[in-house]
This record gives C-alpha cells, structure tokens and sequence, in this order.
C-alpha cells in the first residue's frame, strides 16, 4: 500500500489502521503539511519516502512493488486559495496528474482519492448526493473536482480502478487546520473573547476521523466498477455558533463574548460557503455508518486538540 500525504492528518490515521491490519505500507510526503510526529509511533513498521509529487519521477519511485494507492496528499486549508491559488493547482492538480502518469506506467490497479465537499460549492439544498452538480466556489474545491476528472479519465483509458472519497468536514487527533483547531488556538491566547469568520450561521457537518478511516476502507474494500464515488460525512449538520459552543464548553470557559467577522451573506472568506452538508446513503448501502453525529465528532476532536497543544505545544 502506498499513501501519499501519509503523514499529513487523515493520511496518518489510515497509516495507523493500514499498518494495524497486516498491511505493508509506504508513506510519500513532503512534509509541508504533514509531520513526523503524525507518523513517528509507526516507523519502524512503515516505510517512509520523503518526496514531492510535483516531480514526475518521485511519483516513479513511490509506486515500485505498489498495489493500491491512497492518495491523500494535498494542500488542506481551502483559504490559502483565495491568495494564493498556484498552491492548489500545483500540489493538488499537478501532483495528482504526475501520480496518474505513475500509476498508468508501472500499471498499478487501484487508486483511492481523497476529495472533499467542497467541490459541490454552495448546494441550493442540503444534504447533498454523489449526483448534485458540481460547481465549486473556491480554488481548492475547483482543484479537487479537476482531479476527480483526471482519474476518471485514467479509469476509462487504461484500465486503473478508482475510489473518489468527498470527505465532509473531518475532525480529530492531529488535525493542525479548520474551525476547531482555529477556535482552540484562538481561546488558548485570548479566553474570553473568540473571533468568529462568517456570522455563526454556516452549516457543516463534521466527521471524526475515526469513522472516515472506516468509511475508507468500506468503500474500497467494496471495489464493483472502475470508478465510483462516494460522500463522507455525518447524518446530521450543525452551525458554527454551536460549534463555537462546544469547543468553549469543552475548555471549561464560561462568559466567552463570540466576536463575529461576516463577509458577503454571513460567510466567512471569500470561497467559503454558507451550507453544506452531504446525503451518506450510498456509502451506508455497504454497510458503513458513522458511530458520531456532529456535536459528538466536535467535542472528541475538541479534547483530543486541546490536550495536544497544551502537552506538546
């Protein structure tokens, strides 16, 4: 097994479960987002490749003697794209084209990619099914839906197997980006005040790691055509004032004054969307479901966070 962005923070959790089932497994990062300490408990039982996908022949390398890949590496943060969208387009788009190339050359049979929600953009309802338009409204989202395009592409020209996997809001253990983590970084420095992007009023929902880890490997393991794609989420979707509730609840503060940023129609950055949240039904239809609702998912990940940065900094 290969995964890419293996030490970023849904890639190490897979890493985990990988490695925990017998697999032999390669990390390829390039550790601009991912960390050594995400991956650290398991190097001696992994191999780890440190390389850069935007190079065509790290891509080479990483796929000798490889069956499946998880393709997880990737620029995280969807607000980079609205400064500076290269980034986006080059570790998303060009890494993930090089992989393609790679895994055509040396012909290897499976691929599992991790897309996201975001290529939906702002739905007109919610939930949301693997059928909805696509029509992104950030960069990242548009980056996202580009590389679903290019793997499909590959399936039906050279005979590559793909799982596309859009990943709803995931939260958990090392997760270093996103609401909850921005919130508890945030009340850490300045505890009675939070200073909230958008007016509070966004709807998401939020899956702990735990059980998108599990959908992967449901999805995969349930492999029936060339290209399938499944949404990655909760069964349910909260607002970011409630999310905001949790984290300082968790934290133990009280009397937080919430401090509100809105842009536009109560959003939070350019490329940010005021709801979204994704129907599951067909990922459940293989017998997967997510043991956390919303609120659970955020007040796990919370606790998980907050010691984290309050142990090791």
């Amino acid at each position: 097994m290969l995964v890419t962005g293996g030490a970023g923070f849904i890639g190490s959790h897979l890493v985990d479960r990988l490695v925990d089932e017998g697999f032999v497994v390669r990390v390829l990062d390039n550790f601009s987002s991912g960390r050594i300490d995400n991956i650290k408990h398991n190097l001696n039982r992994v191999e780890v490749l440190k390389g850069d996908l935007k190079d065509p022949d790290t891509a080479l390398k990483a796929l000798k003697d490889v069956e499946v890949v998880f393709h997880f590496a990737a620029n995280p943060e969807v607000r980079v794209s609205t400064t500076n969208p290269e980034v986006h387009f080059k570790e998303n788009v060009v890494a993930t084209f090089n992989l393609l190339e790679a895994v055509r050359k040396v012909g290897v049979g499976q691929l599992i990619f991790a897309s996201s929600s975001s290529v939906y953009g702002e739905p007109e309802s919610i939930p949301v099914n693997e059928d909805a338009p696509m029509r992104p409204v950030s960069v990242y989202g548009a980056s996202k839906m580009a590389c679903e395009s290019l793997i499909h592409a590959y399936t039906r020209l050279y005979g590559v197997r793909a799982v596309v996997l859009r990943y709803a809001n995931v939260v958990g253990p090392r997760l270093q980006h996103g609401v909850v983590y921005d919130f508890i970084v945030k009340l850490l420095k300045q505890p009675e005040e939070l200073e909230i992007l958008g007016d509070g009023k966004q709807v998401r929902s939020y899956i702990h790691v735990s059980d998108a880890v599990e959908a992967t490997l449901t999805a995969w393991r349930n492999v029936r055509s060339e290209f399938e794609v499944y949404n990655v989420g909760s069964e349910d979707w909260i607002t970011v004032n409630q999310v905001a509730q949790i984290v300082t609840s968790v934290m133990g503060l009280k009397n937080v004054e919430f401090v509100y940023k809105p842009i536009l129609h109560g959003v939070g950055w350019p490329g940010d969307v005021k709801r979204i949240a994704l129907a599951i039904e067909k990922l459940k239809a293989l017998g997967w479901k997510p043991k956390m609702n919303s609120a659970q998912a955020i007040k796990e990940a919370a606790k998980s966070i907050v010691e984290e940065l309050t142990t090791h900094g």
